[in-house]
């Protein structure tokens, strides 16, 4: 599970190949829907923009997951995973929060280290 497809500063992760290369599936998920052009808009700034944009263009489909009653629902993108199988996952591990407890932890635990 990864907390989005991009990371600092807009490296972004071909959650496909990462997918083939460790074979086990990769769910990819965003508490907010990506604007996509805003993101594109970012990414001509940077360099190798084609490679960055070809790569998001081609994470596949979002989708949206209500983990939680009551609470905001979250975005998923898939590789090497059925979407009702990854859903199943992501609402069965989301049990203090809308998000997945291996993402909430991974933030407490990174906000502890930069402090």
């Amino acid at each position: 599970i990864l907390d989005g497809i991009t990371f600092a500063g807009f490296n972004v992760v071909d959650i496909s190949k990462l997918s083939q290369s460790v074979n086990l599936p990769v769910i990819s998920v965003t508490r907010e829907r990506p604007n996509l052009k805003q993101i594109k808009s970012a990414l001509k700034n940077l360099s190798n923009f084609e490679i960055r944009w070809h790569i998001l263009e081609n994470a596949g489909d979002l989708f949206k997951v209500e983990t939680r009653k009551g609470e905001n629902p979250i975005y998923i993108q898939i590789s090497g995973i059925l979407p009702k199988d990854a859903k199943l996952i992501v609402k069965n591990t989301s049990t203090q929060s809308n998000i997945p407890e291996a993402l909430r932890v991974a933030h407490i635990i990174a906000s502890g280290l930069a402090n």
